[in-house]
């Protein structure tokens, strides 16, 4: 992580610096069994849904598709 903090490449120096900056968060995703699939896949389906509305009926419809897929 140092060498590639020192190093004069921007990528990848400003790269090693985050992950420094937040290296326990770093340690606790990698350590622990917990991931954002689900709300991931919630989130993908919500945005699909509102691209297919674009221009359409208005929110109100949206927002009676969204909640009868969920």
């Amino acid at each position: 992580m140092t060498e590639a903090t020192d190093t004069n490449l921007p990528g990848i120096s400003s790269f090693a610096a985050g992950l420094n900056n937040d290296f326990e968060a770093v340690t606790a995703r990698l350590t622990t069994d917990w991931n954002s699939g689900p709300a991931e896949g919630t989130v993908n389906q919500i945005k699909m849904l509102k691209r297919q509305m674009f221009g359409r009926a208005g929110f109100g419809l949206l927002r009676k598709r969204v909640l009868l897929t969920s």
